[in-house]
């Protein structure tokens, strides 16, 4: 079973609150390490 394979049946197993906590924390994560790139002051 390759990545992308194992990723997509991981993703239609999980339901939508579970799917939508996964993106706001990816995106939280993203944001936060963009602000610590830039260095700016939370």
């Amino acid at each position: 079973m390759s990545g992308s394979a194992t990723l997509a049946f991981f993703v239609a197993h999980m339901s939508g609150a579970d799917f939508f906590g996964l993106v706001v924390s990816v995106v939280v994560i993203g944001y936060l390490f963009y602000a610590l790139v830039r260095g700016e002051k939370l």
